[in-house]
């Protein structure tokens, strides 16, 4: 590809290209344009008179639409163009193309410009592990339009490409032979239309086509309306401003409607591999936006318990209560040759789901919500009994029952070998992973309010607070290592301490889990000289047998893990710790141009100028994104209690004041203030109502 990647996407749909606006299949990145995930377009290669363009600039004019500006090449290191070549692209249900060439010369030129199209149909699966198809392809030139299509026995998939200027089509793409006058311009539409059901089908209309031009300043208006929509931040770190605003652009952008969810959104795991309902993923990204955008996460609760499982499946990992971890909607989910269809193998994702639904009323008071989600909500605490507790001790555990393409690990560290011992060594099957006992913990917590107060069943609640403390306790004993002063990764299938040094235990911060007397020694290993990078806390600590600063889940930094246990943090009064990671976790926003990626080097800062790019993170990624949201919430203390915003800030040096205004939630809308290190106020303006007791701690 030339130069580097740009990536436009609108909820289902999204491209990637280079920086000609061009798209050839790459063995390296999902380049094409894609719904659903299949790739309805493989190629799409501008030349003009033969020859490929040099892309002068690229503007990424929103997150849906970017503009090239090209010239032919020359074959020199000079440029002295005669033509000049504009491609504005926007994405939404297939792709709008407008082309424009403009001739800078006293004299006419005669000119063939040529699209070069075509469509492998391949399901993301299929890109990423570079697998053969098993359909047949047909192309046809039909009414002026270029069909593109795919069928497997009744699974069918076509393209069609049309233009607005006259062309010639053939099997392979358009030929416009244009004259074009001295100083003159000329310019075509090219409209992309996705069918998921072949051809005579039902065909996505796109966003843009020829016609409807309003389209685009309506989606616009969308955007600023979701942006004005969030609450206004205000503070005298520019940087920190443009940050937010990339967050909330960057949350818009991967908003998906998945079919159940009635054209509501919830939001995407991240682009471009991840372009789908993930439940940890929108479970956490949904946790870090309710200060900001609510509906998020009442789209998410409503989508995870529509699909949650009701049966015991080996080939889906799923069981009765279990809330899903990944749904596909591409060849090979239909097929079976991937469980996506969806996949359960996840073990976090049920009890997080409870504690969502909790955060949510607490924030909302949508209390109707929480009883429609009763029977989902007592389903999923009953998993966490029922079918989790793998080996019998009390303990949520996993083991994947698809030996074939089932996730080895199942909690957020998904990769082969993120969970080790100290030496390296890898442990047996089942797994009890700390963080799980804490989100079982948190969710019987949370649970037992919900069933207090919502549900209005005292026993079932009393039953639940009675659990949660046993789980507490003996999780306090059989996790701990004393000799260490932290606890251990996971439980081994023996009951073996797997002794690792990882983040896993700022989480159990957040949950709640902790007992108050180990938690001091748990934040000395966190902001420790092994753990914590100077950007950040690491996934493994340095000096662990397995730990590499660029190793997905082995010591890289992840922006979300860090927002949790700044909250977590903030959650046992350890404010200024919580502060440094909101900091820390900023300054490297900036540095990536306010959009964090899903994670980067842990290399000790001291050594870099910059974070050091994981080379296939992604970005925009949902938690990630959502990060900056939440260090927000932390540093002002922010906490919903009854009908009131509690608001305790304690700012980073480097911010002398922050205004978080128009918070929406069950008080209706509160503006929140911090000032340096000293708590100031939180005040609402009529007609809101007042937040009070701002020195309310963690």
């Amino acid at each position: 590809m030339a130069g580097g990647v740009v990536r436009i996407l609108d909820g289902n749909t999204f491209v990637v290209c280079d920086e000609r606006g061009d798209i050839e299949a790459s063995p390296t990145e999902p380049t094409g344009l894609f719904s659903f995930d299949m790739r309805f377009i493989s190629s799409w290669v501008l030349t003009i008179n033969g020859q490929r363009l040099n892309s002068l600039s690229v503007d990424d004019l929103q997150y849906f639409q970017s503009r090239f500006f090209l010239v032919p090449g020359t074959g020199t290191v000079y440029i002295d163009a005669k033509l000049s070549v504009i491609r504005e692209r926007a994405v939404g249900n297939g792709f709008h193309e407008e082309l424009t060439i403009l001739n800078h010369l006293d004299e006419p030129v005669d000119l063939e410009v040529r699209v070069d199209a075509a469509s492998d149909f391949a399901d993301l699966f299929e890109v990423k592990d570079a697998l053969k198809k098993l359909g047949t392809y047909a192309t046809r030139v039909e009414d002026g339009k270029l069909h593109l299509a795919y069928q497997r026995e009744t699974f069918q998939r076509e393209t069609v490409i049309s233009a607005s200027a006259p062309a010639t089509l053939d099997e392979r793409g358009l030929t416009f032979n244009v004259r074009l006058e001295p100083h003159a311009t000329w310019t075509t539409d090219l409209d992309v239309v996705t069918s998921e059901a072949g051809a005579g089908g039902t065909y996505a209309r796109p966003k843009y086509e020829r016609g409807r031009k309003r389209a685009r300043p309506n989606m616009e208006h969308s955007l600023e309306k979701w942006i004005a929509d969030a609450p206004r931040l205000e503070c005298d770190l520019g940087s920190l401003k443009s940050t937010y605003r990339r967050s909330l652009v960057d949350l818009a952008a991967l908003r998906f409607s998945p079919p159940v969810a009635g054209g509501n959104s919830l939001p995407a795991a991240g682009l471009p591999w991840f372009m789908t309902m993930f439940g940890r993923d929108s479970i956490f990204t949904s946790l870090q936006t309710l200060p900001f955008t609510p509906e998020l996460a009442a789209t998410t609760l409503r989508a995870l318990g529509d699909w949650q499982g009701s049966r015991r499946d080996d080939f889906r990992d799923e069981d009765p209560g279990r809330i899903l971890h990944e749904m596909r909607y591409g060849e090979m989910a239909a097929f079976e040759e991937r469980p996506h269809s969806p996949y359960y193998g996840a073990v976090d994702a049920t009890p997080l789901y409870v504690v969502l639904l909790d955060e949510y009323e607490r924030w909302t008071g949508d209390r109707k919500l929480v009883r429609d989600l009763e029977f989902e909500a007592r389903a999923a605490l009953n998993w966490i009994d029922e079918y989790a507790d793998l080996m019998g001790n009390g303990y949520i555990s996993y083991k994947r029952r698809n030996e074939t393409t089932g996730l080895e690990n199942q909690s957020w560290k998904d990769s082969w070998n993120s969970i080790a011992y100290s030496d390296g060594r890898l442990p047996d099957f089942p797994r009890a992973t700390c963080e799980l006992q804490g989100y079982a913990y948190d969710a019987k917590v949370r649970g037992a309010r919900l069933a207090r107060h919502v549900w209005n069943d005292p026993p079932y609640a009393e039953r639940l607070e009675r659990e949660a403390a046993d789980l507490k306790r003996r999780f306090n004993r059989d996790f701990w290592l004393p000799d260490r002063g932290y606890f251990a990764l996971a439980l081994d299938a023996d009951g073996s301490q797997v002794d690792a040094l990882a983040s896993n235990i700022g989480l159990l911060l957040w949950s709640g889990v902790v007992d108050p007397t180990k938690a001091k020694s748990v934040v000395a290993h966190l902001m420790g000289p092994r753990l914590y990078s100077g950007w950040g806390v690491r996934t493994m600590a340095e000096g662990e047998g397995r730990y590499n600063p660029i190793g997905y889940h082995l010591g890289t930094v992840w922006p979300f893990d860090n927002s949790f246990i700044a909250w977590g943090l903030r959650r046992y009064g350890y404010k200024d710790e919580a502060a440094r990671i909101a900091s820390d976790i900023l300054d490297a926003a900036v540095l990536f141009d306010g959009r964090l990626p899903e994670a980067f080097g842990g290399y000790e800062r001291s050594l870099t100028k910059y974070p050091v790019q994981y080379p296939t993170a992604c970005s925009p990624q949902a938690w990630s994104t959502g990060a900056p949201l939440l260090l927000l919430r932390t540093m002002l203390g922010l906490e919903p209690i009854g009908d009131h915003l509690i608001v305790d800030p304690a700012l980073p040096a480097s911010i002398g004041h922050l205004e978080l205004l128009d918070i929406p939630g069950r008080w209706g809308r509160i503006d929140a203030f911090g000032r340096g290190r000293v708590v100031v106020e939180a005040r609402g303006a009529t007609p809101r109502k007042s937040a009070r007791g701002t020195g309310r701690k963690g």
